[in-house]
């Protein structure tokens, strides 16, 4: 049995307790020994020496680690160092992205009470809810914070706001004596107060049944440091690309050494280092800081449009997004209630504005209605106003609300009228009341001077119960009887109400020469008014956003702790279902095997009443099904879900920390539009790491096939490992960064998301990374040989031209590889700025390498002479000219095949 399931006498057995008397002081010794503190414990941060470990396993890195030790044992110290260097640089940059988990921990401790207030030994007294213990009697009154969860054993009129853990947009109403049989979703349970949550009306007393991390915002934080942490789609290919480059290297370099040893018979120091040539030849060194710096740019861009990206590979894994599971409450609606409809006169006014700004305006039939057009209105308005204990606040240029929310929403309309609680109070002072309770489901409050000399009392509640106490009925500020006629139409328009997922309230008031001695009189035999319908409204810019995901390919899917009825209208209303059969329970996953989940993920985009582990079974199931999955939220409830998702991603206003800092991403302005943002920017920088590692893989295999050949003919090596690692490292990496940030694609949001299986190699890049390289080879070979019959035949002077030829070519084949589609030309040749100075500056690098004293003597160079320089710029443009011919007849040819 769930204590939800138990009685109160069950409870003061089970936990060793009294109501009345509370624990004694024994027995709270006893507890604290048995439970612990009543804290979240965290689990053992990860080391750095375990973060630096996780980042010298990366295959990647391996690799480099690998030539670095080789080129240490040949000699080549310099080489050693640079690849050392690079190393350090990248480790440095990924090290300070860990730690999410505790960071997420520390904020679920700073949401719990700091005072808590508890019967001992039965005395009253205050003490910091870290020493609260199961079997505490704990006080509740409003504005409290929940200390541990509770069995409630009394309720007076209590709401509590828990938002933060089940995602209900409205205080749930707390009732001590209910007592279930079955199993009850956390959201429905009102014998319960949990955790962190706030009460907002009323107050109560409840039984302390668990603490720490057994309470249910104990059970989030476990969850969260149970999901482990998963490779990104970009991780999987670049350690699938760095694997096949390992075995490329080993394959190669070990049948260069066999083919020069044992057919050309020359020395094995000799042949050891040229098979070094070729280890350093085939690995883009540059290529892990490179992803990394251009990831950093790509989050300073999205900083700047609103989305703060705290993982760097996160950046990536937003363009693969296939579905965005999107908590409702805060995220697609406002988390503000708004009166949106009222009822009065036998009209409906529809009342515009957003959340609790007091700004909006009254319409009939579309058009500006004002007071003296609809006297019942001002009536509703005050009744509605002077009904309430709320208050709407300005702070910071933002308008917030003390108290509840649905009476937030009253003041909110009054306001709108310039009818707020302050004018209508000293105009008609409160003298007595009637607090709400859940039984009578009513709130009375009587006033003065609102008819003159008069006494007048007025009601708001559920409008079944108002309208069976009213024998009356205010029409265009009159009095008339309420006939059978009048009631069918005020059940009609409620039903109507109720089915758009409207709260709907309903307004009464009676009149008296003085006040009454029995206050209920005020309840009976009222004068009905009219009716008020809310609901927390969606976003406006929230439906355009989902309009762009699907047009983007992205499936937008709801997931609400909301009723279905709500959570179906505002799914129906942002586009996100079309239909209830779009629409399920939370509870209805409970029983349900993973393969029948994995099904139902497939066929609905709407889950209401749901839990944090359903959250998770979703999220789970979706990405079991082979989608990248995004999830939105900002409350505790929805920690778990962002963490165990693809990318996480959390509001930054109304976003709590334990969101925030679980999440991935950060919604600055909390606009469900700045994800559709965010999704193009994180496409347009995978496309730049796809032309950026096409680019350095041609240059590399066309490294590899120069001097694969010439072992192959017996020619000498064309180059030592410096210049090899020169190239890779320096010439190379400025041109790559520059493709990084290149402009995207203007139809890259028309596209459908990429398979995530999807190699990050695909045919079109095969064809050509293949085609540049040969040409690159042919080309450097060419100038290669040359340079050895012509140019006094000196072995350094042909290794400088094909220095100087490879180079050339390398940096003109950036400018044809950074559109697949279009030519350089209809590009603009000078319109990726970044571009031209990179590409200026690495031949400028070249130049010093060759022409300076002393620097070439290290890379073995000679200055070149004009009549090197008419056989080097010729042979360089082939690759270029290849490349922008290959691009246009085989963009023709799938063009003619479609």
């Amino acid at each position: 049995m769930e204590w939800y399931n138990k009685n109160f006498k069950q409870i003061e057995e089970e936990l060793q307790t009294e109501i009345k008397e509370g624990l004694t002081t024994e027995k709270v010794e006893q507890a604290r020994e048995k439970y612990g503190k009543n804290i979240l414990q965290q689990e053992q941060r990860k080391s750095l020496m375990a973060k630096v470990k996780d980042q010298l396993f990366d295959p990647m890195i391996i690799i480099l680690m690998i030539a670095a030790i080789l080129s240490a044992i040949i000699g080549s110290a310099v080489d050693a160092i640079v690849i050392i260097a690079i190393v350090f640089v990248n480790g440095a940059l990924s090290i300070y992205q860990e730690g999410k988990a505790e960071e997420a921990l520390e904020a679920l401790k700073k949401m719990a009470s700091p005072q808590a207030t508890v019967r001992r030994n039965g005395q009253t007294l205050e003490l910091d809810s870290e020493d609260i213990v199961p079997g505490d009697v704990v006080l509740l009154e409003t504005g409290d914070i929940v200390p541990a969860d509770l069995r409630l054993v009394q309720s007076s009129n209590l709401k509590i706001d828990e938002s933060s853990l089940t995602g209900e947009s409205v205080p749930v109403e707390k009732n001590a004596e209910m007592i279930y049989d079955d199993v009850v979703e956390i959201g429905d349970r009102e014998n319960m107060a949990y955790s962190s949550t706030i009460v907002t009306y009323g107050r109560g007393t409840g039984i302390c049944v668990t603490t720490g991390h057994d309470t249910e915002i104990g059970n989030i934080a476990e969850s969260i440091q149970g999901v482990e942490e998963e490779m990104t789609p970009l991780q999987r290919k670049l350690a699938q690309l760095s694997k096949t480059l390992g075995i490329l290297v080993v394959i190669i370099c070990a049948l260069v050494f066999a083919v020069g040893f044992f057919i050309y018979k020359n020395e094995p120091l000799e042949m050891f280092m040229t098979a070094i040539s070729l280890a350093v030849a085939a690995i883009p060194e540059g290529l892990p800081a490179i992803v990394t710096i251009v990831l950093s740019l790509g989050m300073k861009t999205m900083a700047e449009k609103n989305a703060i990206v705290k993982k760097l590979l996160a950046v990536e894994t937003l363009g693969t997004t296939t579905v965005i599971c999107s908590d409702k409450t805060g995220t697609l609606t406002q988390n503000e209630m708004t009166v949106q409809k009222i009822y009065a006169d036998d009209l409906v006014v529809d009342v515009t504005g957003n959340g609790y700004t007091p700004e909006g305006q009254f319409l009939l039939n579309g058009k500006d209605l004002q007071v003296d057009e609809m006297p019942s209105l001002y009536t509703l308005l005050n009744i509605a106003t002077l009904t309430n204990d709320a208050k709407l606040q300005r702070e910071e240029g933002e308008y917030k609300i003390i108290g509840d929310p649905t009476e937030g929403a009253l003041i909110t309309l009054g306001a709108k009228l310039k009818i707020t609680t302050e004018i209508a109070n000293n105009h008609y002072p409160r003298i007595d009341e009637i607090p709400f309770d859940s039984d009578r489901k009513m709130m009375t409050t009587f006033h003065e001077n609102f008819i003159e000399n008069k006494i007048t009392s007025f009601t708001k509640g559920a409008p079944d119960i108002i309208l069976d106490r009213c024998h009356k009925i205010l029409k265009d500020g009159k009095i008339h009887e309420l006939t059978s006629k009048d009631r069918e139409k005020i059940l009609s328009k409620n039903s109507e109400f109720s089915l758009d997922s409207l709260r709907v309230l309903a307004y009464g008031f009676k009149i008296f020469d003085t006040k009454p001695e029995n206050l209920m009189d005020g309840e009976e035999g009222m004068i009905f008014v009219g009716l008020t319908g809310m609901m927390d409204p969606a976003r406006p810019e929230a439906k355009v956003a989902i309009e762009e995901c699907r047009s983007a390919g992205i499936r937008p899917i709801m997931i609400t702790g909301d009723y279905l009825q709500t959570a179906y209208a505002i799914g129906k209303t942002l586009g996100i279902c079309t239909s209830e059969d779009e629409v399920i329970l939370g509870k209805e996953l409970n029983d349900k095997s993973e393969e029948e989940i994995r099904k139902i993920v497939e066929e609905k985009n709407v889950y209401a009443r749901v839990s944090p582990q359903n959250k998770v079974q979703i999220v789970t199931a979706l990405k079991e099904n082979g989608h990248i999955a995004a999830m939105t939220g900002d409350g505790v409830n929805d920690a778990p879900a962002i963490k165990k998702a693809d990318i996480g991603i959390s509001m930054g206003i109304t976003g709590t920390d334990v969101a925030k800092n679980t999440s991935d991403l950060i919604l600055t302005d909390d606009n469900f539009s700045t994800i559709v943002n965010a999704v193009e920017e994180g496409r347009i920088i995978y496309a730049n790491i796809k032309k950026f590692v096409s680019f350095l893989l041609s240059c590399n295999l066309g490294e590899i096939l120069i001097v694969f050949i010439a072992i192959l003919v017996d020619l000498p090596a064309p180059f030592i490992p410096i210049q090899l690692l020169w190239l890779n490292l320096v010439t190379d990496s400025f041109p790559a960064l520059a493709l990084g940030v290149e402009k995207g694609d203007p139809e890259i949001m028309a596209e459908k998301p990429r398979d995530p299986n999807e190699p990050i190699i695909d045919k079109d890049m095969r064809l050509s990374i293949a085609l540049q390289s040969i040409a690159i080879a042919i080309c450097t070979l060419g100038a290669f040989i040359y340079g050895l019959n012509h140019f006094d035949q000196h072995i350094e002077s042909a290794r400088t031209v094909a220095f100087a030829t490879l180079i050339t070519a390398e940096l003109l084949r950036s400018y044809s590889v950074r559109s697949s589609t279009h030519s350089v030309f209809q590009l603009g040749l000078f319109s990726n700025r970044k571009l031209v100075m990179g590409t200026s500056f690495s031949f400028f690098l070249m130049l010093l390498v060759i022409y300076i004293p002393g620097v070439n003597d290290v890379f073995q160079t000679i200055p070149l002479h004009l009549e090197h320089w008419f056989v080097i710029i010729p042979a360089a443009f082939l690759p270029f000219i290849v490349g922008e011919a290959t691009k246009y007849f085989y963009n023709q040819y799938k063009m003619s095949r479609k």
